[in-house]
């Protein structure tokens, strides 16, 4: 037997992989645009607003809709 991972598995870690980087550049950006709402960085309120909305709609949504992508891709494929 061998160690290395199927092409399946390396595809599959691969988009684990960019799902959670997609995630973890989220979090900056949701903080980045608290700070500024609440006057800590003196920036735009709104572009502050439009920062936290974003990385929030990125956070919780974004991966979902790579990995349904993904999906569909998979079974064209086939």
């Amino acid at each position: 037997m061998s160690d290395q991972p199927t092409r399946e598995e390396a595809i599959a870690a691969k988009r684990y992989t960019v799902m959670n980087l997609v995630r973890l550049a989220a979090v900056p950006a949701v903080v980045a645009g608290l700070a500024i709402a609440q006057g800590v960085l003196d920036l735009p309120y709104a572009l502050g607003i439009v920062l936290a909305a974003g990385g929030l709609f990125t956070f919780f949504f974004v991966p979902a809709l790579l990995a349904k992508r993904w999906k569909a891709g998979d079974r064209d494929e086939r």
